[in-house]
Order: structure tokens, then C-alpha cells, then sequence
């Protein structure tokens, strides 16, 4: 038998599924929005337009105690059937399959009313769950079956059911927090009772014809998590109950191991599914940073998983698909695994979206305006502001010139490139670089626009998106020449020696110490403790961390903790990273002078002399806005991203405000 290709149809028996393609479960956030139903219907129509062979939506909740919060959608009762069919319609319309998911949150709720198998408190919500009686447990399995019937009827394909990342299911499965002495707890056939009893009443309730898939947590990453004879064991049992297919679930949310963030390397948990694959005939499914075509089709064709989940990379790219079976992949615009349009603003509470791509799950409100006029558009800066700005604007219909004063585009992102665990900004130049070419954006590198060139110049509008510089504080000795700019140490024209200070704990604080603290033989694995060989209990073992490059002293004014202000699903990893690699931590203190043997600072009232070989300054930015001050009044100029705000300059805000001025010109 040949190896099957990312284009081969899976034939479940009573239906095929058109490729091996999966788009993986995100909330989004429009499940709880105004006209949230009508919005994710084009969100979804778009992503199967685009190519994908099935859908699994965002977790839907079967019973209030399952609700993610108070106010998240739940599918109970038949008048909420009519909503969802706005969403199944428009996939099939579009030729792709769809399937809810169930998901229950148990311990993991933001609500005061979350039930658990066991009375214990997760580490990182703020509510202590009630302990869930035998007759909860009865009613909690019939509300899966109820709303997978209800989801049934709603039009969707199949479902999805949530038994991984920690939650409900999981936790009932996990002793760590199945503390249970009844039929639900103490052996292990006991903990997955609960499990079972949901498939066999889903299966009771829908019929044969009706995709089933199980989310089985096969890497749990936490301590008393399963062992891999036990997913096993599990794993044959769903098969044997009739399952259709097994997704795999890697980690739970408190788990302090990354799994989707941009530093775990490409397809780098398909270890896990490849393993499990080997004892299993139904067909399996492979998550987690697969991003890219080669990365993708190499998994099928080795048969490593019989099929591939992309979540946030449909965020990124709604057409990735098409994409690659047309063979323009370098039209991809790549997930860059940063997580901070889509997964931080769940968390928040806000609507997900994309950081490369503004317009995920704002599909409708981005129109090209009723009274559209092509104009001649000048952009100042080629950032990632300014590039953003020049391809949509030239999408549109507008005539644009990009005006560049180095020798190449990519501005701010030409140094998060550089930066270890970011190496994903390559991709997104990369796509930049292409859709300048296809679309025929005018680009004039090497010149920088002064006053007298722009007023030579024929345009309509004139878009300032000159970015930033670094911010060097009035401090003394701030001239010495062993006081260094971040700019200067990620674009190597410094080096720095052994012993370092770094004058601020933002993000630019912590992207350079990772910068200087990198280590090409690290390896991933080793340095987060994860067990390959899936022969401890939970995937863990313990860590392998190398001596650290430099000694380094990460400092700031604040009394909080470092690194406050950095996403909230990511954060806690560069902290991690760095306490593993020994930096020093200092805070709450005041700056008096930088001198020869490096930093004067003052903390609880004492001085102290900090020697050090070099001082690096990470202490904000200034926004580079001359010229559109001098234009402003013009009735015809811009300005957006760094060169607009440089406080806690981003990439995500100043790609969004690019969009946003493209369609409203």
C-alpha cells in the first residue's frame, strides 16, 4: 500500500473526509459576542473555502458547570439548535465537514459553581470546585449525550469530545486530582469510567452515522499524570467502543511545559502520536506547532498520524490548504506561535484574532468601503506597520509606493527575528517579501523621505510609519563606551562580554537576554524536562540544563514581578527560561550612575556597586515622528504603529492599526 498524502481522502466507513487536514478547536470568542453566530459562520465558511478537510469548533459546553465562565455558550436545549445551523450551513456550503466540540471544564472553571471529581483547587483559576456526587456524575454523562444529539441535529458532522489539556474528563482520568474511593476513582479502570460511560451514551444517543472523536490526553506534562501504558489502555478501549477518530491531547493548561508556543520546535509532539499510532487501527490525529507544508505532508507520508490538526495557523491563513495544493506556498502567511492576538485575548475575554493577520474573526468587519476611490498612497517606513499597510492597501485597489531609508524591509521585525524562539518572523518576511512582488507594490529601499522629497512628490495620502528608537535614559556614564543599546547587541555590531546588566524587564529586556544566553547545542527536550521515550508517569523527567553563556542581571524600577506585561499563555515560559539559565533578578531600585566597573544602583535605601562588563539599554523606545508632525495639518498624512506610540510598541497593535487605515481610506 502506498503512504497516503495530505490530499488523500479518510474514509471513516459512512463518510469521507476530502483530505487529512484538520482545523483544530480555538475559541474564539464570537461564541459570546453580538451576532457572534453570524460571524463565526463566515469565519468557518472561509477556512473551508479555503481548503480544509474538517473543523472542529471551539468548546462548547454541555451543562452550566461545564461553562468556561458565567457568561460562555452552552448547547442544553432545542431553541439553541437554530444558531449553530447558521455555522454548519455555511461550512457545508463550502465543502468541508464540521464538529462541535463538548467540552467541560470541571476544576479549570471561572465560575463559583465548577464540580471536579475531587474537592481540589487548580493552580490557576480562583475557585475551589465542588466534588461531584454519583448522581452529578449520571446527570453530567446524560448532558453530553443530550448535547451531542442537539449538536446532531443542528447540522454538524459529528462531534468532538473534550478529554484532554486538564479538564473534566482528564481530571477524573488523572490521580492527581482523582482523589475518588467509589467506582469513580482508585483503580485505574475506575478513573476511566467517566470517560467511557460519555462515549457509550454519546454513541446510544447518536447513531452510527456520526463522527465521533476523542481527545485523549496522551502526554499529560504534570505530575501523577498517566503513564503510557495507561493512555494505551484507554486509547483500546475508545476503539473498541467505536470511536472514529482519536485526537491527541498534549499537556494540561497548568502543565509548566510549553507546547504551542513558537520555541517548541516544528511538529515537535508528533513523538507522542507516532507511538500510540502503532497499536491502533482507527485513525489518529497529530497537533501542535505544524505550520508549515513540508513539516505537514512528511508526517502523512511517513505515517507518523493519519491526520494533522492546525488551529492558529488558520487564524494566520484562512486559504493555507488551497495553498499548498496549488503549490504557492510561499503565498503562506505562517503562524508565528505567538499567541498574542488569539489565546491571550481569550483570556481576557476579548475576541481572538491574529497578530499577522488582524482580520481572523473580523472577517465582516473588514469591507472595502461603498464609495471606494483609488488613490496614490506614499508609505514612510517599511516596519511592520508600514508593509502591512502597503499589501492591503495595494489589495484594495490603491496605487503604493514603500519608501525604506536601509537597505531592506522588515524594520522592528528584522530584530525579533534574530531573537531565539522567534525564528518564525523569518516566515513572515518571507510572506511580506512575496505579496510586495505579487501585488506590485512599488518599493524604493535606500532612500529616506525628507521634506523636500516629499514635496516632489504626486500622492493622494502619505502613511508615516517610521517606527522607533531605542529610549536612552539622562543618566550618568550613559556615554561610556561599554553601555550598549539593544539595538546594537541583536544586530551584533556590539558584543557584549561575560558579565552583563540590563537596564529594563520589559519584553525587549527579555528578548535580549535570550539572545545573549543562547545556546545552539540547548535542546528542547532536555532543557523542559520531557521524557521522549513516554516511560514516566505524566511525560516528565527531570531537566538538563547546560551552563549558562553569560552571567546576566535583569533589572528594573518596578516592585512587580519581571516581565508583567508579557502575554499571559507565554510569559511564564521566558520567566522559566531565564531563572533555568541562572539570570538575576533585581527590582525595586533606582539608578544612580553607570561607571567603570559597571552600575551604581540604590535599593532599600543602600547603594550598591554592581560590576559588571557591559551595560545593555533595554529601557523603552522613542517614536520617530518628525516629519508627520510637520504634515499633519495636511489634510493627507497618517501615522500608525511605533512611529504613533512607542509606550509597550508591538507588533500585534501596529499590524492591526495597518488594516484598519487601509480600509477606511
Amino acid at each position: 500500500m502506498n503512504s497516503p498524502d495530505l490530499f488523500t481522502p479518510l474514509d471513516l466507513g459512512f463518510c469521507k473526509i476530502k483530505n487529512r487536514v484538520l482545523m483544530g478547536s480555538m475559541h474564539t470568542g464570537l461564541e459570546e459576542s453580538v451576532d457572534g453566530f453570524e460571524k463565526l459562520a463566515k469565519f468557518y465558511a472561509d477556512r473551508a473555502k479555503g481548503g480544509v478537510g474538517l473543523i472542529v469548533t471551539g468548546g462548547i459546553a454541555p451543562n452550566f458547570a461545564g461553562k468556561t465562565h458565567p457568561m460562555a455558550t452552552k448547547l442544553c436545549y432545542w431553541w439553541q439548535v437554530k444558531k449553530h445551523k447558521l455555522i454548519t450551513d455555511a461550512v457545508h456550503e463550502n465543502g468541508s465537514k464540521i464538529c462541535m466540540q463538548i467540552l467541560h471544564t470541571g476544576r479549570y472553571a471561572y465560575h463559583p459553581l465548577s464540580v471536579a471529581p475531587s474537592k481540589i483547587k487548580s493552580p490557576i483559576t480562583p475557585f475551589t470546585p465542588f466534588k461531584m456526587s454519583k448522581r452529578s456524575i449520571r446527570k453530567t454523562i446524560k448532558d453530553f449525550a443530550n448535547c451531542a444529539s442537539l449538536a446532531q441535529k443542528a447540522g454538524y458532522d459529528g462531534v468532538e469530545i473534550m478529554g484532554s489539556e486538564g479538564y473534566l474528563i482528564n481530571q477524573f482520568i488523572c490521580r492527581k486530582t482523582n482523589k475518588r474511593t467509589d467506582s469513580y476513582g482508585g483503580s485505574y479502570e475506575n478513573r476511566i469510567r467517566f470517560a467511557l460511560e460519555i462515549v457509550e451514551a454519546v454513541k446510544k444517543k447518536v447513531g452510527e452515522n456520526f463522527i465521533i472523536i476523542y481527545r485523549l490526553s496522551m502526554l499529560d506534562l504534570v505530575e501523577e499524570g498517566s503513564s503510557f501504558n495507561e493512555v494505551l489502555e484507554l486509547a483500546k478501549k475508545l476503539e473498541g467502543l467505536g470511536v472514529h477518530i482519536i485526537n491527541t491531547g498534549i499537556g494540561w493548561h497548568e502543565a509548566r511545559v510549553p507546547t504551542i508556543a513558537t520555541s517548541v520546535p516544528r511538529g515537535g509532539y508528533t513523538f507522542v502520536t507516532e507511538k500510540i499510532k502503532k497499536y491502533l487501527t482507527v485513525p489518529v490525529v497529530t497537533v501542535n506547532r505544524i505550520n508549515d507544508p513540508i513539516t505537514a505532508s512528511d508526517i502523512i507520508k511517513t505515517q507518523k498520524a493519519d491526520m494533522i490538526s492546525m488551529a492558529r495557523p488558520f487564524l494566520a491563513d484562512a486559504d493555507i490548504v488551497n495553498k499548498i495544493k496549488d503549490n504557492k506556498t510561499q503565498e503562506i502567511n505562517t503562524c508565528i506561535g505567538c499567541n498574542q492576538a488569539c489565546l491571550d485575548h481569550v483570556f481576557k475575554n476579548k475576541v481572538a484574532s491574529c497578530l499577522v493577520n488582524p482580520m481572523a474573526a473580523h472577517e465582516l468587519d473588514f469591507k472595502k468601503r461603498d464609495d471606494f476611490t483609488a488613490k496614490k498612497i506614499i508609505v514612510a517606513g517599511a516596519g511592520p506597520a508600514g508593509l502591512s499597510f502597503a499589501i492591503e492597501a495595494q489589495r484594495l485597489g490603491h496605487d503604493v509606493t514603500l519608501y525604506e531609508r536601509s537597505d531592506s524591509v522588515g524594520g522592528q521585525f528584522n530584530l525579533a527575528r534574530s531573537i531565539p524562539g522567534k525564528e518564525e518572523f523569518h516566515e513572515t518576511m518571507r510572506y511580506f517579501n512575496n505579496q510586495l512582488k505579487v501585488l506590485g507594490v512599488k518599493v524604493i529601499t535606500g532612500t529616506e523621505l525628507t521634506k523636500e522629497l516629499i514635496d516632489k512628490l504626486d500622492y493622494d495620502a502619505i502613511v508615516f510609519s517610521t517606527g522607533v528608537r531605542p529610549f536612552i535614559p539622562k543618566l550618568k556614564g550613559a556615554d561610556l563606551p561599554h553601555v550598549f543599546t539593544y539595538e546594537e547587541v541583536i544586530t551584533r555590531k556590539k558584543i557584549p562580554k561575560q558579565r552583563v546588566a540590563i537596564i529594563g524587564a520589559g519584553g525587549i529586556g527579555f528578548d535580549t537576554s535570550e539572545f545573549l544566553l543562547h545556546r545552539e547545542d540547548e535542546n528542547f527536550y532536555e532543557f523542559w524536562g520531557i521524557d521522549k521515550d513516554m516511560s514516566a508517569r505524566g511525560g516528565l523527567i527531570d531537566a538538563k540544563v547546560k551552563p549558562p553563556k553569560r552571567e546576566i542581571y535583569l533589572m528594573q524600577r518596578k516592585a512587580t514581578k519581571h516581565g508583567k506585561g508579557l502575554g499571559k499563555t507565554t510569559g511564564w515560559i521566558h520567566r522559566m527560561s531565564l531563572k533555568k539559565h541562572q539570570v538575576n533578578f533585581l527590582k525595586d531600585l533606582e539608578y544612580k550612575e553607570i561607571n567603570e566597573k559597571g552600575l551604581i544602583y540604590i535599593q532599600d535605601g543602600k547603594e550598591h556597586q554592581l560590576e559588571v562588563d557591559n551595560i545593555i539599554f533595554c529601557s523603552g523606545q522613542r517614536s520617530v515622528n518628525e516629519l508627520y508632525e510637520h504634515y499633519k495639518l495636511s489634510g493627507k498624512a497618517h501615522i500608525i504603529g511605533g512611529a504613533k506610540l512607542a509606550q509597550q510598541v508591538d507588533a500585534k497593535r501596529a499590524i492591526s492599526e495597518a488594516f484598519k487605515l487601509a480600509y477606511s481610506l
